[in-house]
């Protein structure tokens, strides 16, 4: 995060947009594009607050993801949160976050 906002990691820059996830798709994009880490930072972003930067597209399986068109403020992030891979290497994700 430079000069307080974000503008997203290589992929997203190729993209053009800067890509995230509900809360009911995390665990999917977690085994789909983070199969080699064992730990990140899982953010909430206050999607309001990036008014119409935000647009909801189809992805993965014809589900709707959100994708940010332009830098992410820090003064929409809502929440932090550590998560891990238990002893079997299954994400552990905060008991609160909304599953399918």
């Amino acid at each position: 995060m430079a000069d307080g906002q974000f503008t997203g990691d290589p992929h997203d820059i190729e993209d053009g947009f800067i890509h995230l996830s509900a809360a009911g798709q995390v665990e999917g994009t977690l085994i789909k594009h983070y199969d080699e880490h064992d730990r990140l930072l899982l953010v909430a972003i206050d999607l309001e607050a990036l008014g119409r930067s935000v647009k909801w597209e189809a992805s993965r399986g014809g589900a709707l993801f959100p994708h940010v068109y332009g830098p992410i403020p820090a003064s929409a992030v809502r929440g932090l949160r550590h998560i891990r891979r238990n002893d079997e290497g299954d994400w552990v994700l905060p008991a609160d976050l909304e599953r399918d």
